[in-house]
């Protein structure tokens, strides 16, 4: 972690008024669990590629064996 910049971010914070304060903290709280969200769904999303890879495999053999039969969005 770098301390040296979380410093110079609470100097900055310093500066503002209460309410504007607490506006950042609010923005900085979202974006943060913005991050652990992302993060979390790169995780699960690489746990699942071995998965999604066999998926892919089976539909393109089913494809080729003729048991597969085009979408119809119609139907959805």
């Amino acid at each position: 972690m770098n301390s040296t910049a979380i410093a110079t971010m609470v100097k900055m914070m310093e500066r503002l008024p209460a309410t504007t304060q607490e506006q950042v903290v609010e923005h900085v709280r979202e974006y943060l669990a913005d991050l652990e969200d992302e993060a979390l769904w790169d995780e699960q999303f690489a746990r699942s590629q071995s998965k999604l890879a066999a998926a892919a495999q089976k539909a393109r053999q089913e494809v080729e064996a003729g048991k597969a039969e085009p979408m119809d969005f119609e139907r959805l």
